[in-house]
């Protein structure tokens, strides 16, 4: 083992899987998320081809999710409470998503094969949680501690923002992706003034126009 690069083989097959993924995922831009992208990446990185292929039995979706949880981890690696403290929350949201992209920079063919496999029917199920666990990963960095149904808002909003930024990121061709983070900025832009909306709309303590009060007034109309 050269100093300092990760010893696979004391690894176990949990460890291989993410260790590995990165590798996997640059050998996808020329093979796609094949097995033999998975070999090479093996043979590249010093790991046994053998063992790497048990790491991921279930194929091309194996590896696709184990290289996002591979960017997951490496995000919460990133922010600590004591960077993400000093942030506005649409800062710590934009911050964490360009984080993400720029990740996969270099590897725009690998996430273009990667979102088609996981849009095939048999895998949506599959993509659709592993999305949702992206979101909620960011969500909880950026200090959502919501339990009712704005918890599970917050994280189907961020997952289609994400979502639709990346499939501007994977055709961009501007400097710097200048065009993906304008987009991103102007989606993040649009939820932002729905939430501050929406907060207004369902503050208890206003006096302007209650739903509740209306539906009321409609069912038991004063006589």
């Amino acid at each position: 083992m050269v100093d300092g690069a990760p010893d696979y083989a004391d690894m176990t097959l949990d460890e291989l899987r993410l260790a590995l993924a990165p590798e996997v995922a640059a050998s996808a831009i020329f093979d796609g998320w094949t097995e033999a992208a998975l070999v090479t990446a093996a043979e590249m990185a010093g790991a046994n081809p053998d063992v790497a292929k048990l790491a991921y039995p279930g194929g091309a979706m194996d590896m696709i999710e184990a290289w996002i949880d591979n960017i997951d981890l490496a995000m919460v690696a990133a922010f600590p409470p004591d960077r993400i403290a000093t942030m506005k929350i649409r800062e710590r949201i934009r911050s964490l998503v360009a984080f993400r992209l720029e990740a996969v920079t270099g590897l725009e063919e690998a996430l273009r094969r990667a979102t088609a496999i996981m849009a095939m029917p048999q895998n949506a199920r599959r993509a659709v949680k592993t999305g949702w666990r992206s979101a909620d990963h960011m969500w909880r960095l950026a200090g959502d501690t919501a339990t009712d149904y704005n918890h599970y808002t917050k994280r189907a909003i961020l997952g289609s923002i994400y979502a639709a930024t990346l499939s501007v990121f994977v055709e961009d061709q501007s400097e710097g992706k200048q065009d993906t983070y304008a987009f991103l900025d102007r989606r993040i832009d649009g939820v932002m003034r729905f939430e501050k909306a929406k907060a207004k709309w369902l503050n208890p303590q206003r006096e302007t126009f209650s739903v509740t009060r209306f539906l009321g007034r409609l069912r038991y109309p004063s006589r």
